[in-house]
């Protein structure tokens, strides 16, 4: 359970949002304590109506050094992975965040919602379409909430792209470029679980490129996805003397890099809209472009960023005719609150609001298996060398 101490950093988050009935306490696990694991437990000891009791990792002692770490007392992590954690009835887990690495994610979401608990899932949804659809049925078996960790949807400035597009500013919307990424930045700081097949199944394309994805495709309520064109490589990743590897003195990492450091996709989308898509750890290049949705009336430019996790920099601008004329506006940025929550504290309350309220999730799985269909598309399509249909079964 968190310190005393630390809870009174929620008054931060708090402030924007209605106030949260900590009569009763949302008892929390977390599977996986890695990197992204971080982010979720400082969140959560920002809420009031949390308790955090249980942690699992596949390390040994992993876990247990990672609540000390934070300081957060009374965590049960005697688990040898999420299975057992799962099936400690005493814990009576109300929730859980699935902070595994890719490959993992179907099957610790899917044992979670088995048992009864929702879960909260860090993005990629997983690594196939075949485990988003199994990942689908569990969730309707369960009858639980799951959500996926996009939290740049409730960024202000991301939800004014959406609010742009569904007014009908822009007309018919027929063409989407989107994409990005970094001139150097293979994420290797944190191991190689990034970097293996065996780990994260997919790289760039997965790991910045499904925020890139669903940047765009939320503001058009997600067309599905259904033939698609891939591309993918990993040049830079498989070369010793990336110049990442030789600062940080790992040049063997080339030798286990399994996945895509740069990945590509022209994907028809219902409603004769055709989506334009690259996204890259690594180029010689400063962007690969901005986004760009195109249509009939207008067309709006989205500024490029490296990761699509957060929010942009510089205003959104509309092309289009005012009295037969060709003019631009710009629309400018939305200061962010210094002292209102973070967009990561957002996903985490408004996760725990939809558990406590029995609302729909705030990021569905309805709509990220799009998502990862093309992730999963391009990914096949590359591997096959040819354009291929997505199909979606009913879930």
């Amino acid at each position: 359970m968190a310190k005393a101490g630390d809870l009174d950093a929620f008054k931060s988050v708090q402030a924007e949002g209605p106030a949260v009935d900590a009569s009763k306490k949302m008892r929390v696990g977390i599977i996986g304590t890695g990197w992204i694991a971080e982010a979720h437990i400082k969140s959560y000891m920002k809420m009031p109506d949390v308790e955090i009791v249980a942690g699992a990792d596949l390390i040994p002692g992993k876990a247990k050094a990672f609540f000390e770490r934070f300081g957060v007392e009374g965590v049960k992590t005697d688990y040898k992975d999420h299975k057992e954690m799962l099936a400690d009835k005493s814990l009576k887990l109300d929730a859980v965040s699935v902070c595994t690495y890719n490959r993992t994610h179907a099957v610790c979401t899917i044992d979670s919602l088995n048992a009864g608990i929702h879960v909260l899932l860090e993005k990629p949804m997983c690594v196939t379409l075949d485990e988003a659809v199994e990942i689908m049925k569990a969730e309707k078996k369960s009858g639980k909430v799951l959500s996926i960790g996009f939290q740049p949807r409730l960024d202000d400035n991301m939800q004014m792209i959406r609010k742009i597009v569904q007014s009908g500013e822009l007309g018919k919307v027929y063409y989407i470029q989107t994409g990005g990424g970094r001139r150097r930045g293979i994420p290797f700081p944190y191991g190689t679980t990034f970097l293996e097949d065996k780990t994260a199944g997919l790289g760039a394309l997965a790991d910045i490129g499904c925020y890139s994805l669903d940047c765009v495709l939320n503001a058009l309520d997600y067309p599905k996805p259904l033939t698609v064109t891939g591309y993918k490589s990993a040049y830079f990743g498989k070369d010793p003397n990336y110049s990442g590897y030789v600062k940080a003195g790992h040049p063997e990492y080339a030798k286990v890099f399994g996945v895509d450091d740069f990945a590509a996709g022209f994907i028809r989308l219902e409603g004769d809209i055709i989506l334009d898509f690259r996204i890259a750890w690594a180029m010689n290049l400063d962007t690969s472009g901005d986004s760009i949705i195109m249509g009939t009336k207008g067309s709006l430019r989205i500024p490029s960023t490296e990761c699509w996790n957060g929010t942009f920099d510089k205003p959104l601008k509309i092309y289009h005719e005012v009295a037969g004329n060709q003019v631009e506006t710009v629309i400018p940025l939305i200061p962010t609150n210094p002292n209102g929550p973070s967009l990561f504290d957002k996903k985490i309350r408004t996760f725990l609001d939809a558990c406590k309220n029995g609302t729909p999730a705030p990021v569905p799985s309805s709509q990220i298996i799009y998502n990862q269909a093309i992730l999963d598309g391009i990914a096949r399509s590359s591997d096959l060398g040819h354009e291929i249909e997505i199909n979606i079964p009913e879930i």
